[in-house]
This record gives structure tokens, sequence and C-alpha cells, in this order.
């Protein structure tokens, strides 16, 4: 099958790839929406939407039929589940205003800049692997779209770009409130970007050894925490999960991850009780939703690359690697099984992590503006500098040794 897949020309593998990551994220982040509401509902106990089969009519009545299912339709209502396609088709076929007072070629263009860095990083984020034989030797493959060197570095560099929508989307609303959540959310992702990319410095640092050649990828990152236990020596480190040698990396990444994707308590770019709704204040329906789409995808994939460097990645447990794993299952030598496993394990990995978002958001108040720069500029950053100095010179002294 992956020889037939290779064989075909380079356009058609773009396009599908394209179209898998659309058909990939795009479900699982309007299941987020939905689970936000789930969450929300379970934390403040109350059952929340469970509701939605009442109404469905019009092209969407074939759904209500599975409600009258003895057991499974009574469960499914109760989860919720067709709220997706009850909001799929609302967000779709809703009246779509574009005010008249708006720059409409730019307010029709934000929402389409804010998804393209949200699906874009996803190429070079490996979400599992698999045992390949290349010239007699078997070697362990990422399951990815684009295998690149830099992967972290790509991730940063695109995944900023999204500030470009918000401020955009705020600018072109004609609005101040709109323009104000813009310049606010601005501020705030340019401020948490220099502390999360200097928390990941320590993790490549530590991966690289002095005079050999240098990495930036996502998949040696996992491969170095994939190790088995050597006992009480430094080799066990390799079979550690980043989180536990390195906790104040982890810590400040997982922080700035919060604001970088505008997630409670640092969601200033919206703050309903200041600014009515932030930068998306004058829009409505479909573009309105690709805001949403886009702040999930984006959680969705900073979670991802938060489990790469500090959580193992598609590892099970410290000093519990996939190919232990895959010898308990005999998947070993079947590479697709294998794969399935790995992301199997790193998909449950990213969805816990996507509830602790939730989590967060329904349990801790927001900060005021001031209070999220002061944290930014005063706390975290300082802390990301001294962190960096310390693994910095526990490095020098440790790597060698190992």
């Amino acid at each position: 099958m992956s020889d037939f897949y290779f064989s075909l020309p380079l356009l058609v593998r773009l396009i599908v790839q394209a179209g898998a990551v659309i058909l990939v994220l795009f479900p699982i982040a309007a299941a987020c929406s939905m689970a936000e509401r789930k969450v929300c509902a379970w934390i403040q106990n109350r059952p929340g939407p469970n509701r939605t089969l009442a109404p469905l009519g019009g092209f969407l009545a074939p759904l209500g039929l599975v409600g009258r299912i003895p057991f499974i339709g009574p469960f499914r209502q109760q989860m919720g589940v067709f709220q997706l396609a009850a909001d799929g088709g609302k967000f779709t076929f809703k009246e779509d205003p574009v005010p008249a007072h708006v720059n409409k070629f730019y307010f029709v263009l934000a929402p389409i800049v804010a998804m393209i860095p949200a699906l874009t990083t996803v190429a070079v984020v490996p979400v599992g692997a698999y045992f390949s034989v290349i010239n007699g030797q078997t070697v362990l493959q990422p399951v990815v779209l684009a295998d690149v060197d830099i992967g972290i570095l790509a991730v940063f560099a695109v995944a900023s770009l999204g500030v470009y929508a918000v401020i955009l989307a705020g600018w072109a609303s004609n609005s101040k409130y709109a323009f104000l959540g813009g310049v606010r959310a601005s501020a705030q992702l340019i401020s948490y970007e220099l502390s999360m990319t200097l928390s990941v410095i320590p993790v490549f640092m530590w991966i690289n050894t002095p005079g050999g050649q240098g990495t930036l990828s996502l998949f040696t990152a996992v491969q170095f925490q994939s190790g088995v236990w050597h006992g009480f020596s430094l080799a066990s480190l390799h079979g550690l999960w980043g989180v536990f040698y390195m906790p104040l990396s982890a810590f400040i990444f997982l922080v700035a991850l919060f604001a970088e994707t505008n997630r409670a308590p640092f969601d200033m770019a919206e703050a309903e009780s200041e600014l009515v709704a932030g930068f998306h204040t004058e829009y409505g329906a479909f573009k309105w939703s690709l805001f949403f789409l886009a702040e999930y995808c984006h959680m969705i994939i900073g979670s991802a690359v938060c489990i790469l460097l500090f959580f193992g990645g598609w590892n099970l447990l410290p000093w519990v690697p996939l190919s232990t794993v895959a010898g308990w299952l005999h998947v070993a030598d079947k590479p697709f099984l294998m794969g399935l496993v790995g992301i199997a394990i790193f998909l449950g990995k990213v969805f816990f992590s996507i509830f602790f978002f939730m989590w967060v958001r329904w349990t801790v108040p927001r900060f005021r503006y001031d209070q999220i720069m002061k944290l930014g500029w005063q706390r975290l950053l300082p802390l990301a500098i001294v962190n960096l100095i310390i693994y910095m010179l526990a490095i020098a002294v440790l790597q060698p040794t190992l």
C-alpha cells in the first residue's frame, strides 16, 4: 500500500495529505467545541447540551431517527453527540452578514489567515512510529506528513503567523471594541512567544551532543525519551520523560501555551466582560466559527508538541517505549498495526491535555490585562532565562558522562 502511495505524482499526494489534515483536524476541533460545553457542565454540576434531537428537521431529520433506537439513542442524546451536526448546519447555512462599515476584503481574509497556520503546523508534527527495514537494518520511522529536521522551528515560525489574523480582524472591523481586542491579543501573543521559545532550548541542547550533527526534529526529541531502564545511572535518563528532568521548562512551556492559544485565564483576545467579544465582535455565522476552529486546532497542535517534548510522545510510560509495547502485542513486524498503536497512545495523551485545558478554563478566573503582561515580562521571561542558564551549565557538566 505504501509503495502504491509513494508511486503517485507529488501533486496528487499533496492533495491527499491536505485533505487528510482537514478531515482529521476539523472533526476533532468541532468535537472539542461540544466537549467544552460537556466538561463545563460536568464541572458546574449540570446536564449540558443534551436536547439537540428534538428540533432536528430538514436534511438533519434522519439523525433524529437515531434518537429513537433503544439504549443507543438516549445514550447519544445525553452525551450531546448530535450537537456537532446542529452546530455544523447552523454555522454553514446561517445568514453570514458583512457590516457596511468594515473593510470587506480584509474582513473576509482574517478568518482564512487564522485557519492557514492552524492547518499547516500539523504537517511537521509526528503522531506515531513504526519499524521499517532499510538496507537490511530495522529502523524506527515516524508517522508524519513532512519529516523535516527543523520541526520545532517550523511549528514556531508558522504558528506565530496566527497573530496576524487577530490584529487583522480587529482592524478590518472598524470598531473600537474589536480593535482593542486585536491589539491586546497581539501584544499577549508576542510577549509569551519569547518565554515559550526559551523553554524548549534546553531540551534540544540536551538532545544534541557536542560536536555532533545538530537537529531540531520532534521525532528525535521523542527518541531521546524512548530508552529502557539501566539501573540508577545517568543512562536511564534516555528513557525518562522530559517533564521529570526539565520540570521548569515544561511548566513555562505549558503556561505560555495557554497564553498563545488565547485560553482562559489568558483569553484577553475575547474578554466579553470588558470588550463585548473582542476582535471578532463584528463576525457571525461561518466566519465566526473559523476563528474558534483555529483556536481549537492551535490547542490540539500545541498539546501535541508539549507531549512530544516533555511527555514521551507515543511511548506508553517512562522506560516503556513503543517498541516494548509493540513486542507485547506482537505487532513489531506489522508496520501498519504498530503505527496505529503509537497513534492511539499519542492521541490519548493529546485528548487528556485538551481536557486539562478545558478544566483550567472553567476553574481559574480570568486575569486582568496588566496581570497578564506582568506575568509574561516580569515573571515568566526572567524565569525562562534563568532556567536556560541553569540547564546550560548542567548540560556542560553532565552530558559528556552520558
